[in-house]
């Protein structure tokens, strides 16, 4: 724990030491439902015993045997068990100390001291089990929840008292009308049936205080000689010893079966809770703040996923609303991160919130190693694109500006007279180069802009014939492409330079691929709220799985030396950027169509420049 917690975090020790005692739990010492019902046995032994040696068994042995066990039981037992223990043991030693037998003489001299012995023994059993057990790992900071752990309320351990307390004294007078007619056995399953009925409604301790109360009623008013403790046939005696072991065995099981429903009702709502967790995860939700929006949506309160960097806790991930006062409970599983949380209701057990902070210290190295792959994906292809760039400027760029500089070079040369055809031709050699390398750095920069997402398109209402012209000049051959626009073709929202640009490259591939006796067009249609602009060769066309492949970076199909591969994937990138789509079909008879889609703008303005040129 971190050094700087406050009162309230340190409340954190004690939810995660309870969570331990839970995994161990004989390390708290045995529960009173295991412990009682043996202590009493052996106590009941011991009068037994006294009572069939019938004096040989003398008064200081009887003491001590029950000083012994009371003891012992009280150690090896939780602290709340000492107290029945010190009653049984004082009830022993007076009804069992001398003859006549179970005769219990509550004052005098061997009351006295019994009382003052088993007092003694039973709170120095206990303290000294706490000792033993809880000081070494400090457990005694726990603070358990008596309704979590027994798993009956207080209002039915009150419910079941006042029923032992009403409801036996009711018994004993319709049964002492009834003496007539019954025995003692008859008596006997009677009251037990009683104390199963109160543990049944009030668990363990109401059941041993009214085991206990029963067994001197039964005493008292049904076992001869009446209105006496004293029991005058040994097998009364062993009757009545037989009725409290069973009547507390009884209430011991009932009493286990009760607390086992309620654990098996608290993981089932543990199980249910991080159930609904797992799907949310495997659902795609699992980021820190999906963890813990689901635990604060499931059990309310507040939670935060802290970091520690440079000695300082940094919240990394927050949800839900709680009061600012309220007690802050830690879990750290790793010496820099931690779940903070406060206001949970009472359903978010600690293991259960020690689970959902595995979870989200998972998500969050999840998320770092998303994020890690990520940037490594982008660094793996930089290292592509720059490889591209040198292959690209290694032979695409240096052929144009060897072919330039080669005429430039003929051009200034003193020994020989060029003919005007001549120079005319090495003038238009330059510029074609030069146009050349213009549409090389452009889409080569276009890509960059693509790769580092600076791109950032200014989108209005255009027209379509207003920008395919513009698309067209620079090319090689351009007066071959038509253009195909509907007079009443409806604007397009995009940007009119990244629009240009879609059109150039897929113009110039047009252009590059089409035969001369089959020119390619640009067909341009109204497709419900988009616009389609096809533009067609009729060329060799792309084979089935390569359509998808020729919109990548510095993809070529062909070995013509022209080009690095760039203007399909600059205008797939612009096109979506605007809104766009693009993909590539087959054109009918041969070749390749690639398909534009761009949003319409709704308005009655229509294109009403010249179509069909």
């Amino acid at each position: 724990m971190a050094s700087t917690m406050t009162g309230g975090q340190h409340d954190t020790a004690r939810r995660w030491r309870r969570h331990v005692a839970r995994r161990h739990p004989y390390r708290r010492g045995f529960p009173a439902p295991y412990a009682l019902p043996a202590g009493f046995a052996a106590l009941f032994a011991v009068g037994t015993v006294a009572a069939a040696l019938n004096g040989r068994f003398p008064a200081a042995g009887v003491l001590a045997c029950s000083a012994v066990i009371v003891t012992a039981v009280s150690a090896l037992s939780t602290a709340p068990a000492a107290a029945p223990l010190a009653v049984i043991g004082w009830l022993t030693v007076i009804g069992f100390s001398q003859p006549p037998y179970a005769d219990l003489r509550p004052t005098g001299g061997t009351a006295a001291a019994a009382a003052i012995t088993m007092a003694a023994c039973a709170a120095g059993g206990a303290v000294a089990g706490l000792l033993f057990r809880y000081w070494p790992t400090r457990v005694t900071l726990e603070s358990v929840d008596q309704q979590k752990e027994s798993g009956i309320n207080l209002r039915r351990q009150l419910t079941g008292a006042a029923l032992a307390v009403a409801g036996l004294p009711l018994l004993t007078v319709l049964l002492a009308t009834m003496r007539p007619h019954l025995n003692l056995s008859d008596d006997l399953l009677i009251y037990l049936v009683a104390v199963v009925a109160v543990t049944v409604v009030g668990g363990f301790w109401p059941a041993v205080f009214a085991a206990i109360a029963a067994s001197l009623l039964l005493n008292w008013y049904f076992t001869e000689p009446l209105h006496t403790f004293t029991i005058a046939e040994p097998k009364n005696l062993l009757a009545l010893v037989l009725f409290v072991t069973v009547a507390v065995a009884v209430s011991s099981v009932v009493h286990l079966a009760a607390r086992r429903q309620a654990d098996a009702a608290r993981s089932a709502k543990e199980t249910a809770s991080l159930l609904g967790l797992a799907q949310t995860v495997l659902g795609g939700a699992d980021t820190p703040a999906d963890v813990l929006d689901h635990l604060t949506t499931t059990h309310g309160g507040r939670a935060e996923l802290l970091e520690r960097v440079s000695g300082r806790w940094i919240r990394v991930a927050a949800s839900g609303t709680a009061d600012p006062a309220g007690t802050v409970i830690r879990f750290e599983v790793r010496p820099d991160l931690a779940l903070e949380v406060r206001g949970q209701a009472a359903t978010a057990t600690a293991a259960l919130l020690a689970g959902y902070t595995a979870q989200a210290v998972a998500a969050l190295d999840r998320a770092r190693l998303r994020t890690q792959a990520a940037q490594a994906e982008a660094l793996a292809e930089g290292n592509r694109m720059r490889t591209a760039l040198l292959a690209a400027v290694s032979h695409d760029l240096r052929t144009p500006l060897a072919s330039i500089k080669a005429s430039v070079s003929s051009l200034r040369q003193t020994d020989v007279r060029w003919t005007p055809e001549d120079e005319a031709d090495l003038l238009a050699n330059i510029e074609q180069n030069a146009d050349r390398l213009d549409a090389l750095v452009g889409n080569l920069l276009d890509m960059s802009r693509l790769q580092t997402g600076s791109l950032a398109p200014f989108l209005r209402a255009i027209a379509v014939d207003e920008v395919a012209p513009v698309a067209l000049r620079g090319l090689d051959d351009a007066d071959q492409l038509r253009i195909v626009v509907p007079d009443d073709l409806p604007l397009v929202r995009a940007d009119p330079g990244l629009l240009e640009r879609v059109l150039a490259n897929l113009f110039s591939n047009a252009l590059r691929h089409s035969p001369p006796e089959v020119p390619p067009a640009l067909l341009a249609r109204e497709d419900g709220d988009r616009v389609v602009l096809e533009v067609v060769d009729h060329g060799n066309g792309v084979q089935g799985e390569l359509k998808e492949r020729i919109f990548e970076p510095f993809l070529r199909l062909d070995d013509r030396p022209s080009g690095v591969g760039l203007g399909l994937a600059v205008a797939k990138g612009f096109a979506e950027a605007m809104g766009g789509t693009i993909v590539a079909l087959d054109t009918p008879g041969g070749g390749l169509t690639v398909r534009v889609t761009l949003p319409a703008v709704t308005s009655e303005v229509r294109a009403v420049l010249g179509a069909g040129q």
